[in-house]
């Protein structure tokens, strides 16, 4: 039998249930995970919450890390005993057992600890594709990441300066600007307190940046559009503080001829070749200490409904894990 976190209907956290489930055996191409740490994300919430569907009753989380318990009859890539991490496919990481497809499951590099791959699969893979596929980052280069003392934006920090880009990175006190300067943000914006727009302009000498990366969603999409430079891209990949309402494309031309982009993870990984790219490159990083991964809390999996309450009452920094 499984312990699983699931729920039954929409609402705020108190709708999560642990539960006990029968897994089965893994089928043809199926891998059982016997886990050890899972990652907990605001997008997360935003299924719980409704706000992204799920059909119900469903369970949560999509990254994870453990040892492989049993694997299908076509399942070549894999054995009992090995380390395993996974951070993209269906909900369903909050559990102490979990049946895995082959394809989504990554060998888990001995150097990286259960709980740093829990606290890195997704929130790495979108700082990948984010700043190596939307859009491709040059050294030299500016760019205004929100949020960067959260879970995404201190490995995103990390990874932005190892790549020589200046980030300037918005939070919301003074704590949280303390860490992301230590984690490669040049300049910190307390946009609780401080005009972010007017102050990017005075960094940037008046003339913008080429990127804005915002996860932050409704609280900073205008003034994230009034960052940017002629012909510059805004990037919106999150909704922690609800959902931006609808754009106008005229806005887009007003002010500059701006590309606007709203991606998710699962596009830029839908082959296996994109995930091992991604995942290749993130584990590089990691091991080679240009990136480090910073856990702040972890809970017991029965307390998962506490540790997304903490996420979204901001009480958190970089990532939180589960321990079943």
């Amino acid at each position: 039998m499984a312990r699983v976190v699931r729920f039954h209907r929409t609402g705020g956290p108190e709708v999560l249930a642990l539960e006990e489930l029968e897994t089965g055996a893994p089928g043809p191409n199926e891998v059982l995970v016997r886990q050890k740490a899972i990652g907990v994300d605001f997008v997360d919430c935003y299924q719980r919450s409704g706000l992204y569907p799920l059909a119900l009753p469903s369970g949560l989380g999509g990254e994870a890390a453990g040892l492989v318990e049993m694997v299908g009859s076509a399942v070549r890539a894999f054995k009992p005993g090995d380390r395993v991490a996974y951070g993209t496919g269906s909900p369903g990481a909050y559990a102490d057992l979990r049946i895995v497809p082959a394809e989504r499951l990554l060998a888990l590099p001995k150097e990286i600890s259960f709980e740093a791959a829990a606290g890195m699969m997704l929130k790495g893979l979108t700082a990948w594709y984010l700043i190596r596929k939307t859009y491709p980052v040059k050294p030299g280069q500016t760019v205004l990441w929100h949020a960067a003392a959260g879970g995404v934006g201190l490995i995103a920090c990390q990874w932005l300066k190892s790549l020589g880009v200046t980030v300037i990175g918005t939070v919301g006190s003074d704590e949280k600007a303390r860490l992301a300067a230590s984690h490669g943000c040049a300049h910190t914006i307390v946009y609780t307190r401080e005009d972010f727009p007017a102050r990017v302009r005075e960094l940037t000498g008046g003339s913008g940046l080429p990127v804005v990366f915002d996860s932050v969603g409704a609280d900073t999409f205008a003034g994230s559009i009034d960052c940017l430079a002629p012909r510059g891209y805004m990037v919106s990949f999150g909704n922690a503080s609800g959902p931006v309402g609808p754009v106008d494309p005229l806005l887009l031309s007003r002010k500059g001829s701006l590309y606007f982009t709203r991606p998710t993870l699962g596009n830029y990984t839908s082959t296996r070749s994109e995930l091992e790219e991604g995942a290749a490159e993130l584990f590089a990083v990691v091991r080679s200490g240009a990136v480090k991964i910073e856990i702040s809390s972890t809970y017991p999996l029965e307390e998962a409904s506490r540790a997304q309450r903490d996420l979204e009452a901001r009480k958190t920094t970089g990532s939180i894990v589960l321990i079943p």
